[in-house]
């Protein structure tokens, strides 16, 4: 997981609490044996109905934080768009809980936003 790095200014624009809520739905545990990861939205997808619409709005935090940061439309449309396919593919039974595991949405939505973020340094200096 990316952490806050007083190294890179532009990590610092990233609430903690956005990784925080990141690793927790995407990356918590790890299988035994493999160094694949999974995290909460994974477990709450398995739950029929309520659990994609769960990870939906957790998801949503990430995208709403992202409004908060100022990011692109761009980018933010992709995050959305994340989201959506997370939500759709993912309630399909048995084969939208194997994508849960390995699509990740919210690590894709903090990449784009660590991306946008680094591109405004770079143009900047």
């Amino acid at each position: 997981m990316t952490q806050n790095s007083t190294s890179n200014p532009q990590r610092k624009k990233i609430p903690s609490w956005i990784e925080r809520l990141v690793e927790a739905t995407d990356s918590r545990f790890r299988v035994p044996g493999t160094s694949y990861r999974f995290g909460y939205d994974a477990i709450l997808g398995l739950v029929p109905g309520i659990g994609d619409l769960v990870g939906l709005l957790v998801g949503a935090g990430v995208v709403f934080a992202a409004v908060r940061i100022r990011a692109s439309r761009a980018v933010i449309s992709r995050m959305i768009g994340n989201l959506a396919l997370d939500a759709t593919l993912g309630s399909v039974p048995v084969i939208g809980d194997l994508f849960d595991f390995f699509f990740k949405a919210n690590q894709r939505n903090l990449q784009l936003l660590q991306d946008e973020l680094e591109e405004r340094e770079a143009s900047a200096a």
